[in-house]
């Protein structure tokens, strides 16, 4: 029972923590999705648990969040390497190995980390959603669609990756109509970005450009 705790655990500290840390979870309308700026956000709560996770866990990946605040980015890969050896149900720490890793351009080693932690716990929507990331940055535009709609799968109401599944289906595969219906599922869920706005119109304006036109009947 503890292990699917500490799973959780280490999730919700990787995506309250290390976002910041990674400039290619999101992106923005009239730029380079890999070179849009993630906002910080604060560091999530623990979950309330009746069986915590293990002291020793707790306290080590603490001190690797604290490393990458401090900007010790090889120690904290390390931190987390030794974190995912000694609890190999750990997954939260190969998902912020993936993003430290995709932060200093070793693609390879992310797509590997995060891999890793969806097959470890396929139950973490982060973990695919970051995965989705690393694959788009490698040019696997299918496969990171794929990511992203498991993440929604495993998280329906897990807003991030309805917007990078809407980015990926634009701007790579040029899926008008799906991503139209990416971003509104987004918009749903994200009320305070105000900025989506002006991409759906621009989404629908191009997907009605793009219909089909309707069948003349008057020669019928």
């Amino acid at each position: 029972m503890w292990s699917l705790r500490l799973n959780k655990f280490g999730v919700l500290i990787a995506v309250g923590v290390l976002e910041a840390a990674c400039s290619t979870s999101q992106a923005t309308r009239g730029g380079d999705p890999a070179s849009a700026q993630v906002p910080a956000t604060a560091p999530a709560a623990l979950p309330q648990a009746s069986l915590p996770p293990p002291a020793r866990a707790s306290a080590d990946f603490a001190r690797a969040v604290e490393l990458v605040r401090a900007g010790k980015d090889e120690e904290a890969q390390l931190a987390f390497q030794q974190i995912a050896t000694g609890y190999p149900m750990y997954a939260g720490a190969l998902v912020n190995l993936g993003i430290l890793y995709r932060k200093h351009g070793d693609l390879a080693k992310s797509d590997a980390a995060l891999h890793s932690a969806v097959q470890r716990d396929p139950g973490n929507a982060a973990g695919f959603n970051e995965l989705g990331v690393t694959l788009r940055l490698e040019g696997k535009f299918h496969e990171a669609a794929d990511a992203y709609n498991q993440a929604i799968m495993v998280k329906p109401d897990f807003a991030p990756a309805y917007r990078n599944l809407a980015i990926v289906l634009d701007l790579y595969l040029g899926d008008t109509a799906a991503a139209l219906t990416a971003m509104e599922h987004y918009k749903d869920l994200a009320t305070d970005d105000k900025a989506v706005a002006g991409w759906i119109a621009d989404l629908k304006q191009r997907a009605g450009k793009n219909a089909a036109p309707a069948p003349d009947k008057a020669g019928d």
